[in-house]
């Protein structure tokens, strides 16, 4: 077993046992907060983060710790340092499904080394369904490879996950009134919605504003499944910076270009 086969399985012991002594004894039992931002913080978001840095600075003192709740000067200040490996974490990913007690949330959490993630792992303790991805290896669900149905191949036999709060007034309103899809959702809990697309449980996927903490864990688990994805100015999503991406998914080619020229045109 290689390193990372071995960095995964402590963390997912580490994740796994913080979500059921940290996390979950304040479901239902927690008021949310907002934040300057507008989005919502509770008390289990860094009771969660605290919980996870500690475990984890224990277990693999040389990487350093990048998460959403750090403070605002912290954050700015992250990538101006030099970094050989740190992780990335979202303590809850979905704290709003979370403090209105909705399940749909997760724990995500990524490694990334010289500027490259090298694994990732998204728990949701509701349905105890561990995703996990590594460098030079598949997507896995419960240690077993992601398998998923073909796909269809037309846009209007899709299930779409589409965030339409984020996006630009004029593409939800052109969504809206000719949608290219069958059916679409939005769920409340980006990390999950990338480990839903890697499952094939939706096949095109639009989100106008995620963080790294949003995607790092969830772009390589999707893109370890044989998912394609981009910006929407069709660049590479990953990159070491607090910038918002705008992105574009799908579970195949195909899917790509007909859900990116449907956007694009």
């Amino acid at each position: 077993m290689n390193k990372n086969n071995l960095i995964i399985n402590r963390i997912e012991s580490i994740v796994k046992d913080i979500s059921n002594t940290v996390l979950l004894p304040y479901y239902s039992k927690v008021k949310a907060q907002s934040k300057a931002d507008g989005s919502l913080i509770t008390q289990a978001d860094i009771d969660v983060q605290n919980a996870i840095k500690s475990e984890l600075s224990n277990h693999f003192p040389e990487y350093v710790f990048f998460a959403e709740e750090l403070s605002e000067a912290e954050l700015n200040s992250f990538f101006t340092e030099n970094h050989s490996g740190y992780w990335c974490l979202d303590p809850i990913d979905g704290t709003s499904n979370f403090a209105a007690t909705l399940p749909y949330f997760s724990i995500s959490l990524a490694l990334i080394i010289s500027s490259e993630t090298v694994l990732g792992l998204i728990y949701d303790p509701v349905r105890d369904e561990c995703f996990t991805a590594i460098k030079g290896e598949g997507a896995k669900l419960n240690g077993q490879d992601i398998s998923r149905l073909e796909a269809p191949e037309n846009l209007s036999e899709c299930m779409a996950i589409v965030d339409f709060k984020r996006l630009p007034n004029d593409l939800s309103i052109k969504l809206v009134s000719n949608p290219p899809y069958r059916s679409q959702r939005s769920f409340g809990s980006v990390a999950l919605d990338w480990c839903w697309l890697a499952m094939g449980r939706c096949h095109i996927y639009l989100h106008g504003k995620q963080m790294l903490w949003d995607y790092a864990a969830g772009l390589l688990i999707a893109e370890k499944s044989g998912c394609i994805t981009c910006t929407m100015d069709r660049k590479p999503v990953f990159e070491e910076s607090l910038d918002a991406k705008k992105i574009i998914a799908s579970t195949d080619k195909l899917l790509q270009k007909k859900w990116l020229d449907f956007i694009r045109n």
